[in-house]
């Protein structure tokens, strides 16, 4: 074991476990630790000026079974992680480095048997909260819940570099009752993300994802600011985003999916929101090519059997939103033509297109040429409603709509 502090921080959290329970605070210092397991009712408490730093050897994760990007297979354990466990928190003042640099490169090079560790993951558990901690550099996933009930994450302050692959700060999955507060998210991938399985998950393991709050957040970089999907087999419902701050993210809000997911996301809420230099503010996209670019079922633009691989999106709402300097669009809304996307409202919503922007497509969309400064585009939409919606210093039309109603 080349991470010479994991067996003392485990058999400190293993001791308070044997008597009932408690705190496990961590002095200030620097620790460098492998993969370390909870149990019931424990607080992991890491101190002001505690650091723990990541081992770099993929021998202190060992392999375990878990859900990564929506199906379960053999991954690295987590940093910190556990399963079916009541009343666990990771808190403090600390940080906490997984010094993801050299599982970057190893994935890069395809090196890896298997993928790589998440910072901190907590699976079938109730009652977890995650707070007021620095988490940097996460080899992958920073904070990812998996089918937990009453998750709380709340005053973290989460930094991954902007091209490092797969690095999203929040991802909650199958999870319910989920409140995310007061973070401060500079990530490599989505900022937050809410999952659900996939497909190819037995259905009995996907569970829904919802009733959920995100609040009071500030987001730079990333490919989003709030994501749903692409991972939604399971369900995605009852998701209300309010009072953020999207700086430079690739997309301000974005739903993603494609043929062959099914599922549904519905009752969607986003209001008093701000961005700004964001390329795309608005992306909800059903024809998502993540690992399926040219796929012909995916891409084809023409209607298709609905069957139970057909997703479904729905009754989606944004209002008392400001986006300054955007650029590809001001909305990019691209439903299925045999599904339309349905009961979508937008409200005392302005964007204003910068003079300087750049030309780009939405990412992960097959046959759509550049765009740079366009209006508001809405495809395959049923029930479409614009209310105090302003569009300005776009290039061409101030909305491009067509099969919507």
């Amino acid at each position: 074991m080349s991470a010479p502090d994991t067996r003392a921080l485990q058999e400190a959290i293993d001791a308070k476990a044997r008597a009932g329970g408690g705190t496990v605070r961590i002095a200030a210092g620097r620790y460098v630790t492998g993969a370390l397991t909870l149990r019931d009712d424990i607080t992991l408490e890491l101190e002001a000026g505690a650091v723990l730093l990541g081992s770099e050897d993929p021998a202190d994760y060992p392999p375990i079974e878990a859900r990564w990007e929506g199906r379960h297979q053999t991954t690295h354990a987590p940093l910190i992680g556990g399963t079916g466990l009541r009343n666990v928190a990771v808190t403090g003042r600390g940080t906490i480095d997984g010094r993801g640099a050299v599982w970057w490169e190893r994935h890069r090079a395809k090196t890896l048997e298997y993928p790589r560790p998440r910072l901190i993951s907590i699976a079938e558990s109730t009652n977890v909260l995650v707070e007021g901690l620095t988490l940097v550099n996460s080899p992958a996933w920073t904070v990812n819940p998996v089918r937990c009930d009453n998750v709380t994450v709340r005053g973290l302050t989460i930094v991954n570099p902007p091209d490092s692959p797969n690095t999203d700060g929040i991802n909650p999955d199958s999870c319910r009752y989920v409140h995310i507060s007061d973070c401060h998210l500079d990530v490599g991938d989505d900022c937050i993300t809410i999952k659900s399985g996939i497909e190819t998950e037995a259905p009995d393991k996907r569970g829904p994802c919802e009733a959920i709050t995100i609040t009071n957040c500030t987001m730079i970089h990333g490919h989003g600011g709030v994501v749903l999907g692409s991972e939604m087999s399971g369900d995605i419902r009852s998701v209300v985003i309010s009072n953020c701050v999207f700086t430079q993210t690739e997309c301000g809000i974005r739903i993603k999916t494609r043929r062959g997911r099914g599922g549904v996301i519905e009752d969607v809420r986003a209001s008093n929101i701000v961005m700004r230099e964001v390329l795309l503010p608005f992306t909800v996209n059903l024809f998502y090519n993540a690992y399926r670019k040219g796929d012909p079922v995916v891409m084809d633009k023409r209607p298709r059997p609905v069957d139970a691989g057909t997703p479904r999106v729905r009754r989606i709402r944004f209002g008392e939103i400001t986006a300054e300097d955007a650029q590809y669009a001001a909305a990019f809304i691209y439903g299925l033509p045999e599904m339309p996307i349905e009961d979508v409202s937008f409200r005392d919503v302005s964007i204003a297109m910068s003079p300087n922007a750049r030309a780009g497509v939405p990412r992960n969309f097959d046959d759509l040429a550049p765009l740079s400064r366009a209006g508001f585009i809405a495809r395959n939409v049923r029930g479409l409603q614009l209310d105090g919606v302003r569009v300005t210093g776009q290039a061409g039309d101030e909305f491009v709509l067509e099969g919507v109603t």
